[in-house]
């Protein structure tokens, strides 16, 4: 009987163990978490060029949004692209990472990256908008506007439409 009551304990303890590691870990990560009432920021692996202006202006669009950009300037910017999956037609200047390893790419905006961390779709790689589109976020540019596609990439190489940007102000 007391085997049996070791083993039931020691059961509790494990799920509660695995069970406040997985809350740990989502709020780690996830946009909506809190601490003391407070959202906690996503960190962000950013890949980038170390003189690119408009990456630097997507960090800042990006930390105005509850991210933190842990900023890297690798010697071969492609080949971190080639090894997160990133096809070249849908590359642009710069590629963040979150930490359950999704890839956003290019100028996506932040809005649409919190949205697709709290529901990431099944079989997602990520997000990205292909070029530098001028008015997306990081490419503001006065008054000028380019509408722009984000895509949604999946793991197995295949993509659809995530989200048209028609207007600037859909952005924020």
């Amino acid at each position: 009987m007391s085997t049996i009551r070791t083993l039931s304990a020691g059961a509790i303890l494990l799920g509660t163990s695995l069970l406040l590691s997985a809350c740990s870990e989502s709020s780690a990560t996830d946009p909506s978490a809190s601490v003391d009432g407070k959202v906690s920021p996503v960190e962000l692996e950013l890949y980038k060029s170390p003189t690119c202006g408009c990456c630097e202006s997507w960090s800042e669009h990006a930390e105005k949004h509850n991210f933190v950009s842990n900023v890297h300037h690798p010697d071969d910017l492609n080949a971190v692209k080639d090894e997160l999956g990133v096809a070249p037609r849908f590359r642009s200047c710069h590629t963040a990472v979150s930490p359950e390893g999704y890839v956003f790419e290019g100028h996506v905006p932040a809005k649409l990256i919190q949205r697709f961390l709290e529901s990431p779709p099944e079989d997602a790689l990520g997000l990205a908008v292909p070029g530098m589109p001028a008015g997306s976020p990081g490419m503001e540019m006065g008054d000028r506007f380019q509408p722009y596609p984000v895509v949604l990439l999946h793991k197995d190489g295949s993509f659809e439409l995530y989200e048209k940007i028609e207007e600037q102000a859909q952005q924020y």
